[in-house]
């Protein structure tokens, strides 16, 4: 089982996730796509598994801070054109088990999707 982590390092949700992984003995590879960014590739087929909406991080400091005016009208398009300029808004950890998707860290879903 290849498992690829996805996130940035200082954030308190990708902590919680490394400690239940390492937990469970499962081994695990990071991207930090804040230090590494993410290609447009990549994205999009997040994009096309789990839907924008449910990774564009809205209530990240770096989506607040943006100009109202980018704020507004958001589709698929203008998503993915703010994640691959602030991969910071996607939300994390993203989870990749042999191209299997999860978002956000819940110990349930871990379970199942690891088990």
């Amino acid at each position: 089982m290849l498992i690829t982590i996805y996130g940035i390092k200082n954030c308190d949700t990708m902590k919680k996730a490394w400690t239940w992984l390492d937990g469970h003995g499962q081994k695990y590879r990071f991207h930090d796509y804040r230090a590494a960014g993410l290609d447009e590739t990549t994205l999009r087929g997040w994009v096309k598994k789990l839907g924008w909406e449910k990774l564009l991080n809205k209530s990240s400091t770096t989506f607040r801070e943006l100009p109202d005016a980018e704020k507004v009208g958001i589709d698929e398009a203008k998503a993915l054109s703010l994640m691959l300029k602030h991969p910071t808004m996607i939300k994390r950890p993203v989870l990749d088990i042999d191209g299997r998707l999860t978002v956000g860290f819940k110990p349930d879903v871990y379970e199942q999707a690891i088990g």
